[in-house]
């Protein structure tokens, strides 16, 4: 079933870009928009069928959660030895800086299979792959995801910017399209000169629009 119907329904609050305000979110035990929510609904019963039982680990992400996630990957960094600059190049690896991140939206997921024992850290790039638990999780994705609006935004292909290969975080399409357009009129600088982030100092203008332009566009190219 195609969701795609509802890319041109959505009045998005600038404050929702960014991780602010009050969204309307749905779901048990995640948080999404409700296309987006009924999306995964649909597509969690096709894959059930075929006895993947797809299991959100991370959906909806306030601003103030991934202040909290920056700034304390930052300390820690810090408390290593590395330079601000060091530091930040370290968390943008696979942390975005708060307020540009896409699970702001309600829009993005990290899922896991739940049927596999889960041990440790979960989302791991080898787990979704060869002998690991979520490989059967992957496949299946990769063949079915699309249909019901969801696409991977950080792939593995070699020419892509900014963020490492996440084969476990899918972006609502139809919605999320919509909301990077957007988002990218927003004054930016302004928000993180006053938010209170580690390493604020290094974030002005001039770097925040190369992170754009290498982390927040280095997407799948039909998300743009």
């Amino acid at each position: 079933m195609s969701h795609f119907r509802f890319e041109s329904k959505m009045n998005i609050d600038p404050l929702l870009l960014i991780g602010q305000g009050s969204p309307e979110l749905q779901g048990d035990g995640y948080a999404l928009v409700p296309d987006a929510h009924l999306a995964f609904q649909e597509m969690s019963a096709a894959a059930e069928k075929q006895g993947i039982k797809i299991m959100i680990v991370s959906s909806y992400r306030s601003f103030e959660r991934q202040k909290q996630i920056w700034n304390k990957h930052f300390s820690n960094y810090k408390k290593q030895g590395v330079s601000d600059e060091q530091a930040i190049l370290k968390i943008i690896q696979y942390s975005t800086i708060p307020g540009t991140s896409r699970h702001h939206w309600g829009t993005e997921i990290d899922i896991i299979d739940a049927k596999p024992k889960m041990e440790g850290d979960v989302l791991l790039t080898h787990k979704f792959h060869d002998q690991g638990p979520y490989n059967e999780l992957r496949l299946w994705m990769e063949s079915n995801a699309n249909q019901y609006g969801f696409y991977l935004p950080y792939t593995p292909d070699e020419k892509r910017s900014g963020f490492k290969y996440e084969p476990w975080h899918y972006s609502f399409a139809p919605l999320s399209r919509k909301m990077l357009k957007q988002y990218l009129t927003l004054d930016l600088p302004e928000m993180i000169a006053t938010a209170g982030l580690g390493g604020s100092n290094l974030l002005d203008e001039n770097y925040l629009k190369n992170y754009t332009d290498s982390h927040i566009l280095g997407i799948d190219p039909i998300l743009l």
